[in-house]
């Protein structure tokens, strides 16, 4: 078992692990108790009453986190044309079509990738280098899309997308430790208000079943999830 270093352990201490608390308050804890010398990213951890096994009982998004996420996203469209224009006028870091030779080379100087559908039949090749790195556009994430303007915009803005892992938990940023408690707030309750919208018709009992969150190097704070149901 690795062992945390005396910041880590002090932070531990002074909580209780088993105290569930509203949501300002744990978030509040969070940045009282953040130690590292670099500014840490708010994390949220949402256990789900879904079996992720099960394709009708899978849960994914989008959100636009009003506040931001507190970091530079680097967008990749792949598209021509007017397409190409109206992302390069919305912002996007890189455009253009020559960029699916490039990935294939090894390049992923990019934190999202959008695409027209007119290109999925060159960018579906890359499915096996972005897949399992989270960066393949896909119409479920709305990231293969013809308005690109748009998606290129609400990205830079802060824009994310979760999904359940395996073990039936959501992960998702909500922030910086440096963010003012109120923004982390409109943060957090929108990502909890888009999992609650996105809850599969499938999944039965209850559905959020525990919301954790952390900084990127302190141990978990615990908000009671009665909040939600």
């Amino acid at each position: 078992m690795a062992k945390h270093g005396k910041g880590y352990q002090a932070a531990t201490a002074a909580i209780d692990a088993d105290e569930l608390r509203e949501p300002r308050e744990a978030l509040q804890l969070v940045k009282e108790l953040a130690f590292a010398k670099f500014d840490e990213t708010v994390d949220v951890a949402v256990r789900l009453g879904v079996d992720p096994r099960h394709a009708d009982q899978i849960v994914r998004g989008t959100v636009v986190l009003p506040a931001g996420t507190g970091r530079d996203v680097r967008v990749l469209v792949i598209a021509q044309g007017d397409k190409a224009r109206e992302a390069e006028e919305a912002g996007a870091d890189y455009v253009g079509t020559e960029f699916v030779e490039k990935i294939q080379g090894g390049w992923l100087d990019f934190d999202v990738a959008i695409a027209t559908p007119d290109m999925m039949k060159d960018v579906g090749k890359l499915g096996r280098v972005l897949g399992p790195r989270g960066l393949m556009p896909t119409p479920k994430a709305g990231t293969v899309t013809m308005d690109v303007a748009r998606v290129v915009k609400e990205s830079k803005a802060g824009r994310i997308e979760f999904r359940v892992d395996k073990t039936g938990i959501v992960h998702a940023p909500v922030g910086k430790v440096s963010f003012d408690i109120g923004a982390l707030e409109e943060n957090f309750e929108s990502l909890m208000d888009a999992i609650k919208r996105n809850r599969p018709s499938a999944a039965k009992g209850t559905y959020i079943r525990s919301v954790t969150v952390s900084s990127t190097m302190g141990p978990g704070v615990g908000i009671d999830p009665n909040v939600y149901r």
